[in-house]
């Protein structure tokens, strides 16, 4: 549990990087004169996309070669220089460089993390623990809102955040630039639980799988690994299906997570110290709704779960363009739904498969190939996504139900080629699928 706890600090790290820049999104746009194309870029750039998929396709591998524990030793380092870069910003260029350099770690970090909570795991609690993790992956967002509602101008603790800021840039700074000092002290918390996270990930022991692979592999180089997951067509296979799943919901996903209170902002015409109130809300039924799950994920058959989150997110876009953006109930159901759904969602299940379904050698690798290939598509999305919205949200119904159809597509291709793990061990799970020479 010690092991899950602190691996799981990761997701709290990732979702809080993508959040911390979207809670304070407009901030920076008024600060920097930044366009709705250079969001998009920022989007794409960072944990959210682009950053974060560089970052898997990377540190899979590494984490197959040099292991789990490698990952943990190295990265987070990188992670705090990333979010020191975001806090001293001041251009655009500054800020788009510490937003891709802290998307990159995230993206590393990632495999690493899923891989090694699994490897760890007893059959009767694997799916428990992963879990876990995704609640580090709603409290990371939970918490970060929060503190940006209340460092928000406006917000409770506005006040010396408007005392620091005139003391380190002096009382006739323009407005914009004082306001902005409340996001970057969001980043700084998010450096600190780094610090923490770094300090017990590099306690930890090295995982026994990998260590047990490792002794008896003969041929365990990176690119014999690649060779072997790209010429095997079991792994290619679950690629492809684990892949299309995880990447129609995270092209939703990932606008949610980077733009939520920007739409709320622009669409719903709230401020932005509410549009953070009601993002924190949504993610706080993200943990509760994974909480109550962890009790059953590893007794119940997955497909309950699996249809119910996404039931959960497709009725809360189907709701929202029939009731209209701008209504507050309208609002409060669909923060609510969303919320439900990111408990119950796709991410649970990629991660929990995405490190079942393939033997320990290259384990982590596929994770970061698909990472890599959700994420970079996540990227050109955002950007997509800019266009298709607008300036001021005149394009929200018809990003809805192109959201609504990206839903659809992860329900089926989830129904059709859900696997059977539930209550079989790792080797078990290899030896079915793959024989006994992988």
């Amino acid at each position: 549990m010690k092991s899950t706890l602190a691996v799981s600090l990761n997701n709290y790290l990732d979702a809080g990087a993508i959040v911390a820049g979207s809670s304070g999104i407009t901030l920076w746009q008024n600060y920097l004169g930044l366009s709705e194309m250079h969001l998009g870029w920022l989007n794409a750039l960072s944990a959210n996309a682009l950053g974060a998929a560089i970052g898997a396709i990377i540190g899979g591998f590494l984490a197959d070669r040099f292991g789990r524990k490698f990952i943990f030793t190295y990265n987070l380092l990188v992670y705090m220089l990333g979010v020191l870069i975001v806090m001293l910003s001041f251009s655009y260029p500054m800020l788009l460089c510490g937003f891709l350099v802290t998307g990159i770690s995230v993206g590393i970090g990632v495999p690493a993390s899923w891989t090694y909570i699994s490897e760890s795991s007893e059959v009767n609690n694997r799916g428990r623990n992963i879990c876990i993790s995704q609640m580090s992956w709603g409290l990371g967002p939970m918490f970060i809102l929060f503190f940006g509602m209340l460092l928000a101008p406006g917000g409770l603790l506005y006040a010396p955040v408007e005392s620091l800021a005139h003391a380190v840039i002096g009382t006739d700074a323009a407005q914009a630039a004082i306001e902005v000092f409340s996001s970057r002290v969001v980043f700084f918390t998010l450096f600190v639980v780094a610090l923490v996270a770094w300090t017990l990930q590099r306690q930890l022991d090295e995982s026994a799988e990998f260590t047990a692979q490792q002794q008896e592999a003969e041929h365990n180089g990176i690119v014999d690994n690649i060779k072997l997951l790209f010429t095997n067509k079991i792994a290619v296979k679950t690629v492809a299906f684990l892949a299309t799943i995880y990447l129609t919901w995270n092209l939703v996903a990932s606008v949610m997570g980077f733009f939520m209170p920007h739409i709320y902002e622009t669409a719903g015409g709230l401020s932005n110290e509410t549009a953070n109130m009601l993002s924190c809300v949504s993610w706080v039924f993200v943990v509760v709704t994974t909480f109550i799950i962890s009790f059953f994920v590893d007794k119940v058959a997955h497909r309950f779960f699996y249809v119910f989150g996404l039931a959960a997110a497709l009725t809360a876009w189907i709701l929202i363009i029939g009731g209209g953006v701008s209504t507050i109930g309208g609002i409060w159901l669909f923060t609510i739904l969303w919320g439900i759904n990111n408990g119950s969602s796709v991410q649970v299940f990629y991660a929990l498969w995405g490190s079942e379904l393939f033997p320990a050698k290259f384990r982590a690798g596929a994770q970061g190939l698909m990472f890599f290939i959700v994420r970079g598509l996540s990227a050109v999305w955002g950007l997509i996504f800019t266009f298709i919205y607008g300036d001021n949200g005149e394009g929200f119904t018809v990003a809805a139900y192109c959201m609504i159809v990206l839903l659809l597509i992860a329900l089926v291709v989830g129904l059709i080629g859900m696997p059977n793990t539930r209550g079989k061990s790792l080797d078990q799970i290899t030896k079915e699928r793959y024989g006994d020479n992988i």
